[in-house]
């Protein structure tokens, strides 16, 4: 199964969204938290392409998003397979 990471803060509904998905389907990830550290906000964003709000998802080397691209997706039938990857 692939890593994944997910950046989140404490009080995002859109982040609690995205982590139910994933822990729906079993997968574990690993969280950072970049709600009162700008240092990994920073590094979120630029690994995310300038994208500054969370969730922040990646699969793998694959950056997959917030939690609508990450939903999307799913009912496309494309999430399984890349956490299978």
């Amino acid at each position: 199964m692939a890593s994944v990471t997910i950046y989140t803060t404490m009080m995002c509904p859109f982040c609690y969204r995205a982590k139910a998905l994933l822990e729906k389907k079993g997968v574990s990830f690993h969280e950072i938290d970049v709600g009162m550290d700008a240092d990994l906000r920073r590094d979120m964003t630029q690994k995310a392409g300038g994208q500054h709000t969370v969730p922040q998802i990646f699969i793998g080397e694959t950056h997959v998003g917030g939690c609508d691209e990450l939903y999307a997706l799913d009912a496309a039938g494309k999430l399984d397979p890349l956490l299978a990857a």
